[in-house]
């Protein structure tokens, strides 16, 4: 079946002439003519008739008037990229998935952010997995947030900033005070945040670089998890300093730098390439973007417990 038949017939059905509909769709009247001949064998019907010195349509052709203009509508609007949203009536249902140490300080910029602008759309902000997923790929995931770069070629990604890890421990803790020495921090006892339950990572291979080996008495899945048990015991963890910062002070931890260096934890947004062109969600990252970078250059606190003796 040729849809363009469609075109043409309500081109002839609005004009009612073969020239008129030829030249609203930039034909030659011997080329539109054809095309009636080859509407009337799909229909089985005239279509247009001559009256006179001007062209009637047929009781059946009156028929299919409003149905083929709606049809051509259709098409037409499933053929024409779409550029403009309405965020008053958008109504969809994004789901995000990131580190759980980056939902306290994100959420509450994100979902203001998204109320604000679209009442109909809803955020659903999911931790990662124990395990890789191809979430993105398989369209189960609309954005997500992470420190490494895709590896998928259908996977767009964007680097929003770079976050540093810092030592985290209550505010009585000895490492509290004084010159934070490696020595000092290889000396406590710690707790490492891994999904995998790893007991070892960047922060081992910098302390051997100098001779050193903490001493790790636990690896829990979340950052929640590690901050919690940081502020019920004497165990002092490591975190991404303005991602975590909501979590730690609000546990009414102390952050100190590290005394060595560590590589900047980038933080990078990535989506499938299927929603490039996509208004709604190109907003919603624009959205989770600002958020992001808000995040990353919060102000410090007048006191900033991070360094110093």
């Amino acid at each position: 079946m040729d849809l363009n038949l469609l075109v043409a017939l309500d081109a002839l059905l609005e004009e009612n002439s073969v020239a008129a509909a030829a030249d609203r769709l930039h034909l030659s009247p011997p080329a539109m003519s054809r095309t009636l001949a080859r509407i009337r064998k799909a229909t089985g019907d005239d279509i247009l008739v001559r009256t006179g010195r001007t062209m009637t349509p047929t009781p059946h052709a009156l028929a299919l008037r409003e149905e083929t203009r709606d049809l051509v509508a259709r098409a037409t609007a499933v053929l024409t990229p779409v550029t403009a949203l309405d965020l008053d009536t958008l109504e969809r249902s994004f789901t995000l998935r990131c580190h759980d140490a980056l939902v306290s300080a994100l959420a509450p910029l994100l979902t203001a952010a998204v109320a604000g602008a679209a009442p109909n759309v809803s955020v659903r902000i999911l931790a990662e997995p124990s395990a890789d997923v191809a979430d993105l790929a398989r369209g189960h995931t609309d954005l997500e947030v992470g420190a490494t770069a895709p590896q998928r070629p259908e996977i767009a990604a964007r680097r929003i900033g770079t976050d540093r890890m810092v030592a985290v421990l209550r505010a009585d803790h000895p490492l509290a005070t004084g010159t934070l020495t490696p020595e000092r921090f290889a000396g406590a006892e710690h707790v490492t945040v891994s999904r995998r339950g790893r007991l070892t990572g960047p922060i081992d291979d910098a302390l051997a670089g100098l001779g050193l080996r903490r001493r790790v008495r636990a690896a829990l899945p979340t950052t929640a998890a590690a901050l919690e048990l940081a502020a019920r015991t004497t165990m002092v963890t490591a975190v991404a300093e303005q991602v975590c910062r909501p979590a730690w002070t609000g546990l009414g931890l102390r952050a100190r730098a590290l005394p060595f260096d560590l590589p900047p934890v980038p933080v990078i947004v990535a989506w499938h390439h299927r929603y490039d062109s996509d208004p709604a969600h190109t907003w919603l990252r624009t959205e989770l973007m600002t958020a992001l970078r808000t995040v990353l250059t919060a102000p410090e606190p007048e006191t900033d417990p991070v360094g110093g003796a």
